[in-house]
């Protein structure tokens, strides 16, 4: 896909959606006769495809579209879509995904094939494009997406919020939400910086406040080391239900009212979710096999943000997980956990730890240019782990094969790494230390 339009009118009372999805693609290097997109069980009102009528069906989840007339090779096409229904999240070895109904509002959070709940797609996470969304609601909510605010309109009793992410984008990272929120800035991004913004219940601000208030040196921290934030701004939500875990969308992010407690309590998780902008965002994998790309490197960004503000050196959270690991049962291969397990606590603190095991053996200049680098070079694309273990290897002295393959590709556990040298990561906190248990284990995240 190339772009999508989508024009949402959703009542939250009866929770009804009705939708217009305009997308844009290239057909590939043959005549294209059919083409399939994800969505959920909607009522179709009509397709269109450049503006005529296809045949069409519309089965378990699948949309097969047969164009009146073959699309030449390599033609551009649209493909219209008028939808209606009560969206629902998809159901999925993982749970329902997707659009969510709240309370008083709803939230999507997608990941890993929730899209279809709420919009036709192709729901596959290396299948890029940019988004324009259009929501109409009553004028008591606020809506919230990723990208910049375009137009808010109100008319009558109803308002309309317009939305550009023009950053190539996966479909299970299009997140939106819809509640009662305040809406505040974090710190003052000055010129040239990153605009943060967060949408809270009012009654949770206090403790918001307290809690979200080092974001801005976070950003600050994870451009130094990962290079430039990849998207025009960074907003986080918070609804007020408590959510599972957070989860990342592109340039959002999504808490439950669990994670805001007054006393940073889930601090790590904050530098997670801002963590995912660069690694699983811009640089997104080419399918779920090399999850451990992003949850690794989220991972590990929590224990480089709890070394610098403070808190635990990551070698020491490198070695409580490593402890953890070693009571567990050892079935998993990282670089390919299966759908099954694709979720495990053990992808995210075994792929932490294959990145500090990585950093031990680069040395730290090494491993954070290499690091900075893989964000850059690979800035709005998409990446498998054979990648990566090749950008690791241009910046070792000598050979990383045994080391990457024993982390990734072995079930077993290697033994804890040690690091070569002295780190180049001061041990004088670069940040006021008021979180100094940051970066410990605990529940998962997006």
């Amino acid at each position: 896909m190339h772009r999508y339009e989508i024009a949402l009118e959703y009542r939250p009372g009866p929770n009804r959606l009705a939708g217009t999805a305009r997308l844009s693609a290239i057909a590939g290097r043959a005549p294209l006769t059919e083409f399939h997109l994800n969505l959920s069980e909607f009522r179709i009102g009509r397709i269109l495809v450049d503006g005529r009528a296809p045949h069409y069906t519309h089965r378990g989840g699948r949309l097969r579209v047969r164009p009146a007339k073959p699309l030449p090779a390599g033609a551009a096409f649209t493909v219209e879509v008028h939808y209606a229904g009560n969206p629902r999240p998809v159901r999925s070895p993982w749970g329902g995904l997707g659009w969510e109904e709240l309370t008083d509002g709803a939230l999507v959070a997608s990941q890993p094939v929730g899209a279809p709940s709420w919009y036709p797609c192709n729901d596959r996470p290396a299948d890029k494009a940019s988004y324009q969304i259009s929501v109409n609601t009553p004028s008591a909510y606020t809506v919230v997406a990723g990208g910049r605010l375009l137009t808010r309109t109100t008319r009558a009793s109803t308002t309309t919020w317009v939305y550009e992410q023009s950053a190539p984008t996966s479909s299970y990272l299009v997140g939106l939400s819809i509640g009662m929120y305040q809406t505040v800035l974090l710190g003052d991004p000055g010129l040239g910086g990153v605009p943060q913004s967060a949408h809270v219940p009012a009654h949770l601000l206090p403790r918001f406040s307290r809690d979200f208030a080092r974001q801005p040196a976070m950003m600050r921290l994870f451009e130094e080391l990962f290079g430039p934030y990849p998207f025009g701004e960074y907003a986080v939500v918070v609804a007020d239900e408590e959510l599972d875990v957070p989860v990342e969308a592109q340039g959002l992010s999504l808490f439950g009212a669990n994670h805001v407690d007054g006393a940073r309590g889930s601090e790590r998780l904050v530098a997670h979710e801002l963590a995912h902008q660069w690694f699983g965002n811009s640089v997104t994998i080419a399918d779920w096999r090399h999850i451990w790309l992003n949850e690794g490197l989220a991972k590990y960004a929590e224990w480089l943000w709890s070394e610098r503000s403070g808190g635990r050196p990551a070698r020491e959270l490198a070695a409580a997980a490593h402890r953890m690991l070693s009571a567990q049962p050892q079935d998993l291969k990282l670089s390919d956990p299966g759908r099954k397990l694709m979720f495990d606590d053990r992808v995210y603190e075994r792929g932490g730890l294959a990145v500090h095991a990585i950093r031990c053996a680069l040395g730290d200049r090494a491993f954070f240019l290499m690091l900075r680098d893989w964000a850059t070079v690979h800035r709005h694309g998409v990446v498998t782990t054979a990648a990566f273990a090749a950008h690791v290897a241009r910046y070792a002295d000598g050979p990383v094969t045994e080391l990457l393959s024993a982390w990734l590709d072995q079930p077993s556990l290697p033994p804890l790494p040690s690091p070569q040298g002295s780190p180049s990561i001061p041990e004088r906190p670069a940040y006021p230390p008021t979180n100094g248990g940051a970066g410990g284990r605990g529940e998962a995240s997006a």
